[in-house]
């Protein structure tokens, strides 16, 4: 079996690790308790593995909470562990994208592929979404690592912005997307580790 040689990583129309970066809004306790459009445990772990990934492809990561400093508790440890190295960007807009730091830290990974997580999906993932999308970035939601105040509220959102242009995908399939080629060892072990052997084997 031979691969094919490597596209080019920049203009790759599918997700690379040197074309896309990763933004994490709100996913601080009061929210994943809210959280009724699935198990929040297992959101949680999807999420905490969605980061790993991120973090094993040196992908850009923005880290944003909403209110933190007027009393609400910050990013959930198991998630901050894993972007220990990321800076909350504290916010009071619902609308990351109505903040300054947050657009301007988007705007310095340079990467014009969001893949993104956010609480709740019909709020704080709908509403950056819409407007990056307005302002020609591609946007990915990770549908299994979101999560809204219903069912229906989560579905609502994501069929809001799938019809602007969003393209929903999974945590398991940004790992393989970015992964791409089993013969590009450097991740190969990484990857291996977070989605087959403590994920899926253990589910």
């Amino acid at each position: 079996m031979t691969s094919e040689p490597r596209r080019d990583p920049f203009s790759d129309p599918l997700l690379t690790p040197e074309n896309a970066a990763l933004v994490i809004i709100d996913f601080q306790p009061t929210q994943v308790a809210s959280v009724r459009s699935m198990d929040t445990a297992l959101m949680t772990k999807n999420v905490v593995s969605l980061a790993q990934i991120g973090t094993t492809f040196g992908l850009p990561v923005v880290l944003s909470t909403v209110n933190v400093a007027n009393g609400q508790q910050p990013t959930v440890a198991e998630l901050k562990a894993v972007l220990a190295d990321s800076p909350e960007l504290d916010r009071t807009q619902i609308n990351a994208w109505e903040d300054v730091e947050f657009r301007a830290a988007v705007e310095a990974t340079g990467r014009r592929k969001l893949i993104i997580a956010a609480l709740w999906t019909e709020a704080c993932l709908a509403y950056p979404t819409l407007d990056a999308l307005r302002e020609g970035y591609e946007v990915f939601p990770v549908v299994d690592a979101v999560g809204g105040t219903s069912a229906e509220a989560h579905r609502a959102g994501l069929r809001r912005v799938e019809a602007a242009g969003a393209q929903p995908v999974s945590w398991v399939s940004v790992a393989t997307e970015l992964q791409r080629d089993w013969a590009r060892a450097d991740t190969v072990a990484r990857i291996r580790e977070v989605v087959i052997v403590d994920r899926l084997l253990k589910e």
